[in-house]
């Protein structure tokens, strides 16, 4: 994998991805202590146009050289609301604002397709994925367990603001 390009090319998902996109999941989860192991919790990755791209939702690549170093999905959770799901940036791709270009691009697909607020989470001992949320407007609404994991509920509005 190459690691001194710094131009990132983000497109929609598409079947070949598929093996890419596992391998990023996995190593993205590792890299911060928050990996519980493989299991039917991870099925919407293996199944990504029918869960997010076919029912009002997104999910986006983002390459460097060719390779997939970012990636972030947006389904739909209720009337009006979104969910970001599984973004993750390579670890040696990390801190060159990939992880924001992705949340970006979600938020304006998000917009699109005409939610209102969004939600995510992440668990506690991930501190830059926090600070990214923040930064980016997402307030924390609660705390939870998954799993051995505490985690940290987030969401947003992204209702257009009047004039």
């Amino acid at each position: 994998m190459a690691a001194e390009g710094n131009t990132l090319l983000v497109r929609r998902y598409r079947d070949d991805d598929h093996d890419a996109v596992w391998a990023l999941h996995n190593l993205g989860l590792d890299s911060v202590g928050a990996h519980g192991g493989n299991g039917p919790w991870d099925d919407d990755l293996h199944s990504i146009p029918s869960v997010y791209i076919d029912a009002r939702g997104e999910f986006l690549v983002g390459r460097v050289d060719g390779d997939i170093v970012a990636i972030g999905g947006l389904r739909q959770s209720g009337p009006g609301q979104g969910e970001i799901k599984r973004m993750r940036v390579h670890p040696r791709f990390q801190r060159r604002g990939f992880g924001r270009e992705i949340l970006l691009r979600l938020e304006n697909r998000a917009r699109e397709l005409g939610y209102e607020t969004l939600h995510l989470d992440t668990t506690v001992g991930q501190t830059a994925a926090q600070a990214l949320y923040r930064g980016h407007g997402y307030t924390e609404t609660r705390r939870g367990q998954l799993g051995p994991f505490e985690i940290i509920l987030f969401a947003k509005s992204i209702r257009p603001r009047s004039s």
